[in-house]
C-alpha cells in the first residue's frame, strides 16, 4: 500500500478539490456588452451553448471580456477561448512576464478594459507599479529587471515596427528561451485580437471605472 507524506495529502486535496469543483451554472451568468447585445444562455443556439459551458467549465470560471463577442461566431470563439486559456495559464513565461507583454498590447491597442483587468494581474504577479504608470502614459520604464527588459523590448519593438532586430531577438532568447519567445508572440497575438473585440464592442468598465488610458501621440 502506497504512503503518502501530510505534504502530499495536502496538495493531493488540492488538486481534486479543484478538480471537483463545480463550473459557474450557464443560466445564472450575466454576459455584458455595447454594440453586441449580451446574450442569455436560453437564447443561444447550440453551438453558442457549447461554447459558453466550455469557457465556463475551464479556468478562467468567468466570461467577462470579449466571449459575449465571439458568442456571434461560437466556433472561432470556442478554439479562441481555448488559445486564451493556453497562453494566459499554460505559458512557459513567469506571470509576471506573461502579464507584461498582455498590458503593452491593451496599451498599444488603448483596450481598456483589458488594461484594467491585467494592469491589477501584472501588479499582482509583482510587477513593479513604476513600470506599470510608465507603460500607460507611453513612456518606457526607467527601471526594469534585465527578463522584463528582454520583454519590453522585444513586445514594443515587435508592435510598432512588426519586425525585430537581430539583437533584441538574442536578447529576448537569452532571457526566456526560444520557448518563451513563442509564447510571448503568441500571448501578445491572442489580446490584439480581444483588443480590436473589445474595441469595436465598446466593452463596458465593470463597475462604472473611469477608462485609464488616454490617446497616444
Amino acid at each position: 500500500m502506497r504512503s503518502y507524506t501530510i505534504p502530499a495529502l495536502t496538495g493531493l486535496a488540492t488538486i481534486l478539490g479543484a478538480q471537483q469543483a463545480a463550473a459557474p451554472n450557464p443560466r445564472d451568468v450575466v454576459l455584458a456588452g455595447d454594440r453586441f447585445k449580451p446574450l442569455k444562455y436560453d437564447q443561444m443556439t447550440p453551438a453558442q451553448k457549447t461554447m459558453i459551458e466550455n469557457l465556463l467549465a475551464g479556468e478562467r470560471r468567468g466570461t467577462g471580456g470579449p466571449f459575449n463577442v465571439l458568442l456571434r461566431s461560437p466556433e472561432i470563439g470556442d478554439l479562441a477561448q481555448r488559445l486564451g486559456a493556453g497562453v494566459r495559464f499554460h505559458s512557459s513565461l513567469p506571470s509576471k512576464l506573461n502579464e507584461l507583454g498582455i498590458i503593452i498590447t491593451a496599451r498599444y491597442w488603448t483596450a481598456q478594459f483589458e488594461w484594467n483587468a491585467h494592469k491589477r494581474a501584472a501588479l499582482a504577479a509583482g510587477l513593479d507599479s513604476a513600470i506599470v504608470d510608465a507603460i500607460a502614459v507611453g513612456k518606457r520604464p526607467a527601471k526594469m529587471q534585465p527578463d522584463e527588459d528582454a520583454v519590453y523590448s522585444f513586445g514594443t519593438e515587435l508592435l510598432r515596427t512588426k519586425q525585430v532586430s537581430d539583437a533584441t531577438f538574442q536578447t529576448a532568447v537569452k532571457a526566456v528561451g526560444e520557448r518563451g519567445v513563442v509564447d510571448l508572440i503568441s500571448v501578445m497575438g491572442y489580446y490584439q485580437l480581444v483588443s480590436m473585440l473589445l474595441n469595436v464592442d465598446r466593452y463596458p468598465l465593470e463597475g462604472g471605472a473611469q477608462p485609464e488610458l488616454k490617446p497616444l501621440p
